[in-house]
């Protein structure tokens, strides 16, 4: 089965009908749902660019941190919240890592769930 993406005029008669189906006028129903549907695509990839940005801001600074340089440490963020995995070498390494998520421009919040390794330095 193929695929098809459906291109803006097509998309915009489609949302105005489920408009129509739910009592809007035609007219205000073809506006209102096309020009949301356009602003939450805006948003959607703004946000999804904007994640993307801090996860390499915060990936760069913890190969920069001493602390932290070659640790396997992931970092993923959604809507500017990071969220560290993978294994630390020692609870100093774990609590860096976070704390350089923390400094990074950009991040609202840190999901550290980073798991110790079973040779870590407590």
């Amino acid at each position: 089965m193929k695929l098809q993406i459906l291109g803006p005029t097509i998309l915009a008669s489609a949302l105005a009908m489920a408009g129509v189906a739910i009592g809007l006028p035609l007219a205000s129903a073809q506006e209102s749902s096309s020009g949301h549907a356009v602003e939450h695509a805006y948003e959607g990839t703004k946000t999804a660019l904007s994640d993307t940005a801090i996860t390499a801001k915060v990936k760069t600074a913890l190969h920069e941190n001493k602390a932290t340089k070659g640790g396997d440490i992931h970092v993923h963020t959604v809507a500017g919240v990071v969220t560290l995995e993978g294994t630390a070498r020692s609870n100093e390494e774990s609590e860096a890592a976070q704390r350089v998520a923390q400094q990074t421009s950009g991040v609202k919040r840190v999901k550290n769930e980073l798991t110790m390794s079973s040779t870590a330095t407590q």
